[in-house]
């Protein structure tokens, strides 16, 4: 019985657009596994965390949807974290029903193009239920050089 509740479960995210592996269990590791596909380059599994309808707010800058980030800014995305450490500060998360969202401060070393970066940011992430899992459908960046 499990295995078929699994099965159903997974067709049913199959068809919301959410593939299976990139469930999380909290909204705090949803947001992890988003920062660690951006990372490592998993371009599909980065994708997969976030809803079609993702409205994502950087540097005055808005892509209002999964497709508009995936031909836009997600590449550059994942090559400034792959040439960077991203530390984690400070972590909040609220959940209420099915919605949550998590707060961030980070700090950010590394070089990017062959500059270096040094940057404090804070990032917010509105996240939906889904199942059994969490999906991203707001992300709000900002960040800062440290003096």
């Amino acid at each position: 019985m499990i295995k078929q509740s699994l099965a159903w479960t997974i067709l049913a995210v199959a068809f919301a657009g959410v593939h299976p592996a990139a469930l999380a269990a909290t909204p705090k590791e949803t947001v992890a596994a988003f920062h660690e596909a951006l990372t490592s380059g998993d371009k599909d599994k980065a994708l997969a965390l976030l809803s079609p309808a993702v409205a994502i707010y950087e540097a005055g800058y808005v892509e209002r949807s999964r497709d508009e980030y995936a031909h836009h800014h997600l590449g550059g995305d994942m090559e400034f974290a792959k040439t960077t450490s991203r530390k984690l500060l400070k972590q909040s998360e609220r959940i209420d029903g099915n919605t949550a969202i998590v707060w961030e401060e980070t700090e950010t070393t590394g070089t990017a193009r062959g500059k270096p970066v040094h940057a404090f940011g804070t990032g917010t992430m509105v996240l939906e239920k889904q199942g059994d899992g969490w999906t991203i459908v707001h992300v709000h960046w900002s960040s800062r050089k440290a003096k």
